[in-house]
């Protein structure tokens, strides 16, 4: 892994870019068994392009460098790059070449052609970028469920769950290739709960500096609430969430089981609402 992030370059090339590989193997909770080890190669990879790329929307992106690499990975097309300013060309190139790689993997595996799938999960997660970084510009806190709506594709975790899918499936049923591409429940309410749980973390140092455009801040604009109740209210949609999504993790059949056990991991390996909740100073 350290050969792949030292060839695509992005470290040595964008003085802003985390090197947080260690950090980003952590997705091999989400494929943890050991036939799975081209999985958790293949997802600590995509783990660390989303945080790259986050960066450049959250941080280093004036808004109309970001539509140009919104658009260009809407394209997917090799030539999108001549549009794009300077380091906004390596991170499009590391995108493309690494996703095209994978599904290319994919391909010679299982005879299926993933890119519209894959490149469909990162537009969708660069226009939910982009429209966080409009209101961070324009200095606007949306409403909670506006947030919300945006949020849980934000968090990219439907990123890291379609290339899990790809990565471990070793068949493909044409439902189960329907429900990926409209953003079936296991994708969406795990996500969201990834989303909130994350939102937990935020100290309430952040909240009170405006530093932390979240769900605890919307909610607390929105409804003129205290932190204490806006966190309440963002710990007790995680548990409705929760319930949704058990509905699905015991009884749903449109995936099979080895995917909806990607899902399980996700949320259960990464994410506690201990530490979060310590995170929020309210313990």
């Amino acid at each position: 892994m350290s050969r792949w992030w030292n060839n695509v370059g992005l470290a040595n090339n964008l003085n802003f870019a985390r090197d947080r590989l260690v950090e980003c193997f952590a997705a091999v909770a989400v494929a943890d068994e050991h036939p799975l080890s081209n999985c958790r190669k293949g997802l600590t990879k995509v783990n660390m392009l989303i945080v790259i790329i986050d960066d450049v929307y959250d941080i280093y992106g004036t808004l109309d460098e970001l539509e140009l690499l919104t658009d260009a990975v809407r394209r997917w097309d090799i030539n999108a790059v001549e549009d794009l300013p300077g380091y906004r060309k390596l991170c499009f190139l590391a995108l493309y070449n690494s996703v095209n790689e994978l599904a290319y993997d994919t391909l010679k595996e299982t005879r299926e052609n993933v890119i519209p799938y894959l490149t469909k999960a990162w537009y969708d997660s660069c226009k939910a970028f982009l429209q966080e970084a409009k209101w961070s510009h324009n200095k606007i806190t949306p409403r909670v469920e506006e947030y919300l709506n945006n949020g849980w594709i934000s968090i990219s975790g439907h990123v890291m769950l379609i290339h899990a899918y790809f990565l471990s499936s070793p068949s493909m049923r044409k439902e189960e290739l329907e429900s990926l591409e409209h953003c079936h429940d296991l994708l969406r309410l795990p996500s969201m709960i990834f989303h909130l749980t994350n939102d937990l973390a935020t100290s309430s140092a952040e909240l009170e500096r405006g530093e932390a455009t979240n769900s605890i801040w919307c909610y607390m604009q929105e409804m003129g609430v205290s932190e204490l109740e806006a966190r309440q209210y963002v710990i007790k949609r995680i548990d409705t969430t929760w319930k949704k999504l058990n509905k699905y993790l015991v009884n749903d059949s449109t995936f099979n089981q080895s995917f909806v056990n990607r899902v399980h991991s996700l949320i259960i390996d990464p994410v506690s609402l201990e530490p979060c909740l310590d995170g929020g100073s309210l313990t």
